[in-house]
C-alpha cells in the first residue's frame, strides 16, 4: 500500500469503521445487505482494506483465546448469539489494543506476544518468542501466543518438531486437532493430517489429551514413547518407537515408509500433495509399502506406485487420482 498522509481524525474514523465491519461481519445476524455495504466500503480505498486486514488480526488473536464463563459478562450486557472469545474480541476492537492489551494481560485473556509461522517448501527453523526453538515440515502452520498462566502453540497443519524453553511456572501446550499437548520444557514431535495427530516425544515428559474440552482422560509418555489419536477418541493411543524412528526423518528431508500398509501410509504422503490420493477399498488398503523418499520428491511418488505395487489408477468425480488393487487371478 501507497503511503500517504491524513488527519489523525480521518484515520480514527477508517480505523472505528474497519473494528464495526470486523465485528458485523462475524455476528451471526449479519445481512445480505450489511455484506455488500461493506465491500463498498472495503474497495473504496486501499487504507480501507488495509485497516480491516490488520482488525481481523486482532480477531485472530481473540480466536484463540480461552472463552469466558457466563457470569463474567453480566446477562443485559451478553451478546445475543455469542460469548467468550468473540466477546473478548469485541472488547479489544471497542477500547483500543493499548488498553485492552493491559488489562486483557493481567486477566490472562490476551497474550503479550503473537506469532505466526508458515514453512513452504522447505523446512523452517523458528524461535518463538519465549526463546524455544522450533522445525516446521514443509506446507505447516502454527500460531504462538504467550499467555500470563501458559504459553499457547496452535497447529493449523502440518507437522514441527520443538525444542521448548523449560518453565516449570508457565506451561508450554500445543493444540492440535481436538487434543494437546502440555509440556514444561522438553523434545518432542507433532504430526497432523485432517483430524490425526501423533505426538512422539524425544525428551522429558509430556501430558497428551485426545479431546482438549475433558477434564478427565490423557496419556503421560516418556521418551521413546509416541501417543496418537483422531477427532472422538476418548484417549490417546499409546506405542513405544526407537528415537530414530522413521517419523522424524522428515528433520532430514525424507519420509520414511518402513513396510507400512497404504492405508497407514497415505496420511503420511497426502501430508505432502495438493489433492489427498484415495483408495478404491480395504484390500487396497492392505497392500504393503516401504522405502526412502526425498520429501520435495513426494509428489512423483504416487505416479510410480503401479510399478512397485499390484495397483492401477484411476481419477474419482472429485479429480482425486484412486488406487485400486489388481484383482489376483482365481485358482480353479
Amino acid at each position: 500500500m501507497t503511503e500517504r498522509t491524513l488527519p489523525e481524525a480521518e484515520y480514527d474514523a477508517i480505523t472505528d469503521a474497519a473494528a464495526h465491519w470486523c465485528m458485523r461481519l462475524h455476528a451471526d445476524d449479519c445481512t445480505d445487505a450489511e455484506r455488500l455495504a461493506f465491500k463498498q466500503w472495503h474497495d473504496a480505498d486501499p487504507l480501507h482494506a488495509f485497516e480491516y486486514a490488520a482488525m481481523l488480526e486482532i480477531w485472530g488473536v481473540a480466536e484463540h483465546l480461552p472463552r469466558v464463563e457466563p457470569m463474567a459478562i453480566p446477562a443485559t450486557q451478553r451478546p445475543r448469539s455469542r460469548a467468550g472469545s468473540m466477546a473478548i474480541a469485541a472488547t479489544v476492537l471497542a477500547l483500543g489494543l493499548p488498553l485492552a492489551a493491559f488489562t486483557g494481560w493481567n486477566m490472562g485473556w490476551l497474550p503479550n506476544a503473537y506469532q505466526r509461522f508458515e514453512a513452504g517448501t522447505s523446512v523452517r527453523h523458528i524461535t518463538l518468542d519465549d526463546g524455544s526453538q522450533v522445525e516446521l515440515n514443509l506446507a505447516s502452520e502454527l500460531v504462538f501466543a504467550n499467555y500470563k498462566d501458559e504459553r499457547r502453540v496452535t497447529m493449523k497443519k502440518g507437522e514441527a518438531f520443538f525444542d521448548v524453553r523449560h518453565d516449570s511456572r508457565h506451561p508450554f501446550v500445543v493444540r492440535a486437532g481436538q487434543g494437546q499437548v502440555r509440556v514444561t520444557g522438553t523434545r518432542f514431535n507433532v504430526w497432523m493430517y485432517q483430524d490425526q495427530v501423533r505426538v512422539t516425544l524425544v525428551e522429558g515428559s509430556v501430558w497428551v489429551t485426545s479431546h482438549r474440552a475433558s477434564k478427565a482422560g490423557g496419556q503421560q509418555l516418556s521418551p521413546g514413547m509416541q501417543a496418537s489419536y483422531r477427532a472422538g477418541d476418548f484417549q490417546p493411543k499409546v506405542r513405544d518407537v526407537a528415537l530414530d524412528d522413521s517419523s522424524l526423518a522428515w528433520r532430514s528431508g525424507k519420509l520414511v515408509l518402513d513396510n507400512l500398509a497404504l492405508s497407514d501410509a497415505l496420511p503420511l504422503i497426502n501430508r505432502y500433495l495438493d489433492r489427498p490420493v484415495m483408495l478404491a477399498d480395504n484390500a487396497t488398503g492392505t497392500l504393503r509399502i516401504g522405502g526412502n523418499y526425498n520429501l520435495n520428491e513426494v509428489k512423483n511418488l504416487v505416479p510410480s506406485l503401479p510399478k512397485v505395487l499390484p495397483v492401477y489408477l484411476t481419477q474419482n468425480s472429485d479429480g482425486n487420482l484412486v488406487l485400486n488393487a489388481i484383482a489376483r487371478p482365481t485358482r480353479n
